[in-house]
């Protein structure tokens, strides 16, 4: 074996070991159309609902495309700081978000656009006086 059919083997292999495969195969494929929100449902964190778009794998290859919309109350608190294997798109409808991405504070107000790559360090917190809306897209592999 050379050292162009090992690195075309890797990540098949690393996706083995982390499991990545498993839930890939889990996910329906994302089709072309439109898609309509579900109803808002309470997230998991205190003074936040989401509603969901769609969520499956995009035809081009094991690339995830998450979107979802969600809302947070005055004061809610942030998500614990995380990081992950896809990049993340915040566009902002309605109130004021700060988006913290390896320790540097972004304020996010109606029609702007946060982004954190994959990997970065990052949550979002409603910083401001009314209710905070955004729409999320997510995409990268399966996680």
């Amino acid at each position: 074996m050379d050292r162009r059919e090992f690195a075309a083997l890797v990540p098949a292999l690393l996706a083995g070991l982390t499991g990545v495969e498993a839930s890939a195969a889990s996910l329906a494929p994302v089709e072309s159309g439109a898609y309509h929100p579900t109803a808002p449902k309470a997230g998991v964190m205190p003074k936040r609902t989401s509603r969901a778009y769609t969520r499956g794998l995009l035809k081009a290859g094991n690339i995830q495309l998450e979107i979802h919309q969600t809302t947070q109350e005055v004061g809610a608190p942030h998500e614990p700081e995380e990081t992950h294997l896809h990049t993340e798109i915040w566009f902002v409808s309605d109130g004021e978000v700060t988006l913290t991405v390896n320790g540097s504070p972004k304020v996010l107000k109606p029609g702007d656009v946060g982004i954190c790559v994959a990997g970065d360090k990052h949550y979002i917190q409603n910083t401001g006086k009314t209710p905070a809306t955004y729409l999320v897209v997510a995409v990268g592999p399966p996680e």
